[in-house]
C-alpha cells in the first residue's frame, strides 16, 4: 500500500472539525507556547502516593548505568535515570482498568490501519497480568478503556463539521465515573489516562475542563501549539500503521547503508500545510529527490511503495492534516533514518529517547532547502543514524505477547513516568 491514508477523515474545512465551546479563550492557548502542567493536591493520600514519591527519589537517585547490555545508551538522553524507572516501573506499577462502558466504544480495540497504535495498547492492557489490579486502592494509574477511533467511527456525524456528539460522549462518562468511584475526584483525573491515536483524540476533551487540563492523555496528534497537549504531562504515542492484526510486525528491515541509492523520498497525498509545499519544491525536480503524490505506474512495476523506504537513506515524514504520521515508525521499521518535518509536534517517547540520534528534524520553512540540508550530513553521521534506526527498532515494536522494552512498555513507561513527575510536584507544592 502507497498511503496509509484516513479515508474517513475528510474535514470540511483545512483543520480538524469544531465543538461548540469557544476554544480561542483557552488560556492555555498562546501561539506556540507549553503551559507549565500545575499539580493537583490529593484530597487524601494513599499507599500509592507515598511508592509513587520514593520512586521519584530513587529516579532522582539513579546509579550511573555503564556498558548495560540490554540497552544501547545513544539511543537515550539519559540512560541511566531510563533504567531505574523502567525497573521501578516493573516493580511497583498497579494500573486499575474501569469495567464501566459499553461496546464497540469501549473495550472494543481495532488491530489495523493507522489508528492501531489506540487499539493494541488497549487489548495488550485489558489482557495484562502484571500490572492490573482488580482493587482500586492498590492503583497508581487508572486507564479509560475507550477508543477515540471508535467514538469517531460510531459517533461522528458525517459532513457535520463538528465533533460535538463525541465531546458531549466523553464529558458524559467521565461524569458518570466521578459519580460512581471516589478516584477521579481524588485527584481530579490526574492519576487517569487514555491512549487516542485518532486525530481527534485531543478534541474531544475541550468540553471537560479536568480531563482535559489534568490527566495524562496519550496521543499521537502531540501538538503542543493548540494547548490541549501539554508537554510534561502528556504523553507522545507513536502512530503505528499495521497491516495484519494476526502479524502486527512483519517485512521489517532494510538494505544496509551501502546499498541505499536514493538520498530521501516520499510518496502520499497532498493535505496539509507542509506537503502541498513538499512537492512544489521537489516533486518531479530532481533525481535526488524522489517526492511523489503517487509513484508512477511504470516506476511501481520495479519498484513499489516498502522498496522505495527500504532503498532509500532518509525517508521524508511530513505532517498530514495534524503533526503526527505513521511514515515515522515506517521509516524505523524499514531501517530508513526518518526525515520529520511538523512543528510544534512532541516526539514518541521524548521522555526517554534522544531522537537526535537516529532523525533528522527539519523546520517547516526549510523544506526549500531540504536537499542541502541532507547532503551536509557527513556520510559517518548518516551511517551512525542509520544504524541506530535500528538499534531503536525494537522500542516500537508490537507483540503479541508483550516483551521487555517494546513499544507497549515504553508507552505505559511514559506515562508512569509523567505520574512520578506530577506527584513529586504535589510533594513541593
Amino acid at each position: 500500500m502507497e498511503e496509509p491514508e484516513r479515508p474517513d477523515l475528510k474535514p470540511v474545512s483545512s483543520g480538524p472539525p469544531t465543538v461548540s465551546s469557544d476554544v480561542s479563550q483557552d488560556p492555555n492557548k498562546s501561539g506556540n507556547a507549553e503551559p507549565h502542567p500545575k499539580p493537583q493536591i490529593p484530597l487524601w493520600s494513599t499507599a500509592a502516593d507515598e511508592e509513587l514519591l520514593y520512586a521519584k527519589k530513587e529516579i532522582a537517585n539513579a546509579p550511573l548505568v555503564f556498558g548495560e547490555p540490554d540497552l544501547y545508551a545513544p539511543l537515550f538522553r539519559n540512560v541511566s535515570v531510563f533504567k531505574r524507572s523502567y525497573e521501578l516501573m516493573e516493580r511497583l506499577l498497579k494500573v486499575f482498568i474501569y469495567h464501566d462502558g459499553a461496546k464497540p466504544i469501549f473495550h472494543s480495540p481495532e488491530l489495523k490501519g493507522i489508528y492501531a497504535s489506540e487499539g493494541w495498547f488497549m487489548k495488550l492492557m485489558e489482557a495484562d497480568r502484571n500490572f492490573v489490579v482488580r482493587d482500586p486502592n492498590r492503583a497508581h494509574l487508572f486507564y479509560l478503556p475507550y477508543s477515540a477511533r471508535q467514538l469517531e467511527h460510531n459517533l461522528y456525524v458525517p459532513g457535520s463539521n463538528t465533533l460535538d456528539p463525541l465531546s458531549i460522549f466523553v464529558k458524559n462518562y467521565i461524569d458518570m465515573i466521578s459519580a460512581k468511584f471516589p478516584h477521579w475526584n481524588r485527584t481530579k483525573g490526574a492519576d487517569h489516562f487514555f491512549v487516542a491515536c485518532h486525530d481527534w483524540g485531543p478534541y474531544t476533551t475541550k468540553l471537560h475542563d479536568e480531563l482535559r487540563k489534568n490527566t495524562i492523555k496519550a496521543l499521537c496528534n502531540a501538538d503542543v501549539s493548540e494547548g490541549v497537549f501539554i508537554r510534561g504531562r502528556d504523553v507522545s504515542l507513536p502512530e503505528t500503521y499495521l497491516k495484519s492484526a494476526r502479524r502486527p510486525v512483519r517485512d521489517i528491515g532494510g538494505k544496509p547503508a551501502a546499498e541505499r541509492s536514493i538520498l530521501a523520498f516520499f510518496a502520499g497525498q497532498m493535505h496539509g500545510r507542509v506537503r502541498p509545499v513538499l512537492l512544489k519544491h521537489w516533486g518531479g525536480k530532481d533525481a535526488d529527490m524522489r517526492i511523489y503524490t503517487r509513484i508512477p505506474r511504470q516506476i511501481t512495476r520495479r519498484m513499489n511503495y516498502a522498496k522505495h523506504m527500504k532503498s532509500s537513506k532518509y525517508c521524508i515524514c511530513p505532517m498530514g492534516y495534524e503533526v503526527n504520521s505513521p511514515r515515522i515508525v515506517e521509516a524505523i521499521y524499514y531501517e530508513c533514518v526518518p526525515v520529520i518535518i511538523a512543528d510544534n509536534f512532541v516526539l514518541p517517547f521524548d521522555d526517554a529517547l534522544d531522537w537526535t540520534a537516529f532523525s533528522v528534524v527539519v523546520a517547516e520553512k526549510d523544506v526549500p532547502r531540504l536537499k542541502e540540508i541532507l547532503l551536509a550530513i557527513p556520510e559517518s553521521r548518516y551511517v551512525t543514524m542509520r544504524s541506530n534506526v535500528k538499534k531503536v527498532q525494537r522500542h516500537f515494536l508490537w507483540h503479541a505477547k508483550p516483551v521487555k522494552y517494546d513499544i507497549f512498555h515504553m508507552i505505559l513507561h511514559s506515562v508512569w513516568f509523567s505520574r512520578v513527575n506530577q506527584v513529586h510536584q504535589v510533594e513541593q507544592h
